[in-house]
């Protein structure tokens, strides 16, 4: 099966337009339908010769008649496992269950057990076809929750529409989108704001409002009325675009458990062949040394064939893969987004689970509630060198006054403190009191008591007066951390703010360990010592915005952005991306990591035990070939089973 699945990921990632999904969606659907015949064929031909068999029929006694009758209904399935040998055998790869099941098949016609040689393949091309089809729903599982981007869009050109590609748009068009349709582009609501289905893209079933301004993601829905949308990035660098390739490529981030899988693979095959063999020739050395000895070839190689059978490691090689890969779909269906499955496996190690506060436990959406020394026209001034920054607070200030029309020079964004800019040659610094305290600027010390967010505002080296904003916890976040605790996880926050503010956040939301007053480098620091303090079997994962905490995203075992969709820098740094800005879904990932990592335990002590069992029996001579096929096939897909109820019971 490693063969197939180098085929299929090669296939998923050399397409990247919708147009080529669907062509490619037909092909794989043509390529289904065709697969079943070959089996079918061969099963009803194998049914058909061992009814005939058992009925006595005349000239069906006869042995070359039995010999034509079983190559024919073996070689709709045999031939094709024939040729994947030789051409894995050429590429290199030697010893795969391509062989195993030739040599058994071909052996078990050399001692005339037709129906079981047919069996062999027939079983194994169901189960194979079983198989691909369980693959196959899987990823489209996963393409569904995001493959949802419409194929033309309404384009505003000199006020007159023209229907285009997706493609063909550009950045600064203007796209009208009616009641009901997708947005086919990421953009700028302009106008009024406007209520959106975003389920598809973060799970939520309550409509979105969006104001005038902020972004529209592809593939959200218009709920009320005609909406027109500034196209701010082109089709391809969407952020569903992005998702989609993001979680293609997750494929080739491989657990622990499918690496282990792979190289057991490459080392048990031949050592299996080999052993069969010895099947084959220790008894013969036995009968030489021992004359009393009854040594009958076929027999004991009719048990070696066994054997070679029941060896084949198709439960394990394609069961572990899916197992990730089922639980990959159905976090992306919980709004979850793994860049692999090595960090779907790292997330049920996690010991310790550190937040930042705002924009991840509390809703970031700040509102100046005070204004302490400044005047209209210093306010005017303040939002006219925060109305650039993108930064939540900025925002909040630019919205309660309006910026004045003043140029501002030498603008600096100062990571941890604030802004200085030169305005009409004087200097301003906005920002956190521990800016001005860096550049010395004197300010009542009562500012340190003051709980909230403060904005503290300096010009010509003098104190000014503070802006007090409010910000306050998520609905879920208590609930995010009393989930946590309750299932061992260290909860930790890690916060730039106040000291007294981060406090008494963590003390509403229960958390234990809360570090205020941090720049960037000191919530590095903190992760380091966590991670060193930590057992070697307990990781730390952070959850951050995915902008302003990038270095420690990156650091930690596992980096989860919070609400960053279209954020490059979170789908760049982080390993997990939480689409619906819900402190919630973390405990939802750790379990469903949990989850997964209990079914592929379930499937390699399931197939390894019940291979072992028959392998004994077989050499043993209890085991026929019949039950050497169940001991591959029907393990095999019992364990794709197991593995496919990721998809609807993730958390049972």
């Amino acid at each position: 099966m490693i063969h197939s699945q180098e085929h299929e990921n090669t296939h998923c990632h050399s397409h990247g337009c919708s147009c080529c999904d669907d062509a490619n969606q037909h092909v794989h659907a043509q390529e289904e339908e065709m697969s079943w015949w070959k089996p079918a064929l061969s099963l009803v031909l194998l049914l058909t010769g061992i009814v005939m068999s058992a009925t006595d029929v005349q000239w069906f006694q006869n042995g070359w008649a039995r010999l034509i009758w079983y190559a024919v209904a073996w070689l709709p399935t045999g031939f094709g496992v024939l040729r994947e040998a030789f051409e894995s055998i050429r590429e290199g790869d030697v010893f795969n269950e391509f062989l195993l099941m030739s040599l058994a098949s071909i052996g078990a016609f050399a001692i005339g057990e037709y129906p079981e040689a047919v069996a062999v393949m027939t079983l194994y091309c169901i189960g194979e076809a079983l198989q691909d089809r369980a693959v196959s729903r899987a990823r489209s599982n996963v393409k569904s929750l995001i493959a949802f981007r419409p194929d033309h869009a309404v384009v505003i050109i000199n006020g007159e529409r023209h229907t285009v590609e997706p493609a063909d748009l550009k950045v600064g068009d203007t796209v009208e989108v009616k009641p009901g349709e997708r947005v086919p582009i990421d953009g700028i609501l302009k106008e009024r704001a406007a209520a959106f289905d975003t389920a598809a893209l973060t799970g939520e079933s309550v409509p979105r409002i969006i104001e005038d301004g902020d972004e529209v993601l592809a593939g959200m829905i218009v709920c009320e009325s005609i909406v027109h949308i500034q196209v701010t990035r082109q089709a391809s660098e969407s952020a569903v675009s992005r998702i989609l390739h993001m979680v293609e490529e997750a494929a080739e981030r491989k657990a622990p458990a499918e690496l282990f899988i792979r190289r057991f693979a490459r080392i048990y095959t031949p050592a299996v062949v080999g052993l069969a063999a010895l099947v084959v020739a220790v008894p013969w050395f036995y009968s030489i040394a021992n004359p009393s000895f009854s040594y009958i070839f076929t027999e004991w190689l009719h048990r070696a064939l066994i054997f070679l059978v029941i060896s084949c490691p198709c439960a394990l090689v394609i069961s572990i893969p899916l197992s990730y890969f089922a639980g990959i779909g159905a976090a992306s269906r919980r709004g979850i987004l793994f860049k692999g499955s090595n960090y779907l496996d790292a997330m049920a190690q996690i010991g310790t689970v550190v937040f930042d506060k705002t924009g991840t436990l509390t809703t970031g959406n700040f509102a100046v509630s005070q204004v302490h020394g400044l005047t209209d026209e210093q306010l005017a001034i303040i939002a006219a060198i925060e109305q650039d920054s993108p930064h939540s607070i900025a925002q909040a200030i630019t919205n309660y006054h309006k910026p004045a029309d003043v140029k501002v020079d030498n603008l600096k964004n100062i990571a941890g403190y604030g802004m200085s800019a030169i305005v009409e040659g004087d200097t301003w610094l906005v920002g956190t009191p521990r800016l001005l305290r860096h550049e010395h600027i004197d300010f009542p010390p009562e500012l340190n008591e003051v709980v909230g967010t403060i904005v503290t505002v300096a010009a010509c080296g003098k104190y000014l007066g503070y802006l007090l904003l409010n910000d306050k916890p998520k609905e879920d976040a208590g609930m995010a951390v009393t989930g946590l605790n309750r299932m061992g996880i260290e909860t930790v926050m890690l916060s730039g703010d106040k000291q007294s503010l981060v406090s008494q956040v963590a003390g509403q939301l229960g958390i234990s360990k809360a570090y205020g007053d941090l720049l960037p480098q000191d919530k590095v620091d903190h992760i380091e010592q966590m991670m060193t303090r930590n057992e070697k079997n307990k990781q730390v994962a952070f959850v951050g915005d995915g902008i302003n905490d990038a270095p420690v995203l990156a650091m930690s075992d596992v980096g989860i952005a919070m609400g960053a969709l279209g954020s490059d820098m979170a789908i760049e740094t982080a390993d997990v991306v939480i689409q619906t800005d819900q402190p919630s879904r973390v405990k939802d990932a750790i379990t469903l990591g949990c989850r997964t990592r209990q079914v592929v335990r379930q499937n390699i002590i399931f197939a390894i035990g019940i291979k072992v069992l028959i392998m004994i029996l077989g050499v043993l001579g209890v085991a026929n070939m019949w039950e050497a096929v169940f001991a591959d096939v029907g393990v095999a897909l019992l364990c794709v089973l197991n593995s496919l109820r990721l998809m609807h019971h993730p958390g049972q």
